[in-house]
């Protein structure tokens, strides 16, 4: 007998499949069948497709907010409408899980989670390939090798190296933010009292991250706690950890690196039961016994105005809040990569790209292709970098060496979000970036992740049991296969 859930698995792969191959024949073969768009006979590549409109389902997130804020320059240059649906992630991956396997096009350009959409769904997917070489269609402007090549992999691969299904649209990294006028005030006395340079950057340890903590903690009345956390009983704890766990030289799997860039549908065994990985969850629950308690109750959402009101000194978080701490308290903030472990600084990477679905027409593909193409064009991302309605940082190489952007690192700053290129150049480096798992069944291994260490942070379990009670779970999930 299958094991639980195979069936229905197999079963769904193969409608996928089926999609992708025949969708497009069968929907044109059809008579009451979906229409394609008009293309028009115009030497104006950019309008071909004039008069379609073209339907955008996405996270919130501040790229989208962005550009749906100020969608009339893409209207202008191609006179195609665009509709922009935004979700909560798992709603939206529901909708767009719904969409690809029955066949329908009702979403015509996809945000797509590395983990989430990406690894369960890329066959369901266009590879982009094919359409930025159609010499009919406006060219990438810089290529595919102006985008950041770690985000590039691990936003937009899946399997195959050489196809490409996604084009890297935000990139949320985890850095070390930092007040940085208390560690200008304490840090002689920090230094005489603790033994090192407590300046943060990657060539801290972890154990001089607690020890700053601690040393806030005891010394001062300026902020309630020396740090803070998203420990919460969520994704959030998982992201957070992670990024000591690979500083420790442990990992979900084997291969960890080439699997977080390129994914795979059979990852092995898990080796959260290893003497890194103890030893990485052993040092997480040191931290947060000296970190603020408000911890365990916060995500990214409640950690971030912990930091930016003056409750904690110094946090781990997502690289895109240095704009709320600059509105808050303009010039006293500071942005590193993330402490060293006995490997290495790890810095967990967290974005995603944008894709075009399998079950588009060919115009529509391609007038898709305009908007994808646009979206992630250094034009437009440089203005999202400038927008007032949020906005996310660049994923391509080319805008971080525009003047105007370069001198934006420096303060006052007309892009707050750009103060932190410094941190993150240095954590997309290959030997810096942390990447979780791109396999089609992560979400399930993530919930079994964060609830093991919620158990640890709680005292029901110890570093040892939470993590080879995860690594069970996680071996239960793969052995399954996944459900796509």
């Amino acid at each position: 007998m299958a094991a639980p859930g195979t069936r229905h698995a197999f079963a769904r792969r193969s409608l996928l499949r089926g999609v992708v191959g025949g969708g497009v024949a069968a929907a044109l073969g059809a008579c009451a069948g979906p229409q394609d768009a008009v293309r028009l006979v115009t030497d104006d590549r950019w309008r071909q497709f004039a008069g379609t409109t073209l339907n955008l389902i996405s996270e919130n997130t501040a790229p989208t907010a962005a550009i749906a804020a100020n969608l009339r320059p893409f209207t202008e240059l191609t006179g195609i409408n665009v509709n922009i649906i935004t979700l909560e992630l798992s709603a939206m991956v529901q909708k767009v899980a719904l969409d690809l396997a029955g066949g329908e096009s009702q979403y015509h350009v996809i945000y797509a989670d590395p983990y989430q959409v990406l690894a369960p769904y890329s066959k369901g997917l266009v590879d982009l390939r094919a359409l930025a070489g159609e010499s009919s269609l406006p060219p990438l402007e810089g290529g595919f090798a102006d985008f950041i090549p770690t985000q590039l992999d691990a936003a937009g691969r899946f399997g195959d190296r050489d196809q490409v299904f996604a084009l890297p649209y935000d990139c949320p990294t985890m850095i070390w933010q930092y007040r940085a006028d208390l560690f200008e005030k304490h840090g002689p006395r920090m230094a005489q009292e603790l033994g090192f340079d407590p300046t943060p950057g990657p060539e801290r340890t972890w154990d001089e991250y607690f020890r700053i903590a601690r040393w806030f903690n005891d010394n001062t009345d300026e902020v309630a706690y020396g740090a803070g956390h998203q420990a919460k009983q969520h994704d959030s704890l998982m992201c957070d950890f992670s990024n000591v766990l690979w500083a420790y030289g442990g990992d979900y799997f084997d291969n960890g690196k080439e699997i977080g860039l390129y994914g795979t549908i059979d990852p092995g065994p898990c080796r959260l039961g290893s003497d890194a990985a103890i030893a990485a969850a052993e040092v997480y629950q040191r931290l947060l016994q000296v970190a603020d308690p408000s911890s365990k109750t916060w995500d990214w959402n409640g950690l971030a105005p912990a930091l930016s009101s003056g409750r904690v000194a110094m946090c781990v978080n997502w690289h895109e809040y240095a704009a709320a701490n600059e509105k808050a308290m303009p010039g006293r903030f500071g942005y590193a990569p993330l402490p060293r472990g006995p490997v290495r600084s790890a810095n967990h990477y967290g974005g995603c790209g944008i894709a075009i679905s399998g079950n588009t027409l060919p115009n529509q593909r391609r007038a898709a292709w305009l908007f994808v193409n646009w979206a992630t064009s250094p034009q437009t991302q440089l203005a999202n970098l400038k927008s007032s309605a949020g906005g996310g940082t660049p994923t391509r190489d080319s805008v971080y060496r525009l003047p105007e952007v370069r001198q934006a690192e420096q303060r006052p700053s007309p892009m707050p979000n750009i103060l932190t290129a410094p941190a993150v150049a240095e954590a997309w480096k290959p030997e810096n970036i942390g990447l979780r798992p791109k396999i089609p069944m992560w979400n399930e291994c993530d919930t079994a992740i964060y609830t093991e260490l919620s158990k640890m942070l709680a005292g029901d379990s110890n570093p040892a049991e939470a993590m080879r009670a995860a690594a069970t779970r996680i071996d239960r999930i793969t052995a399954r296969g996944w459900a796509s």
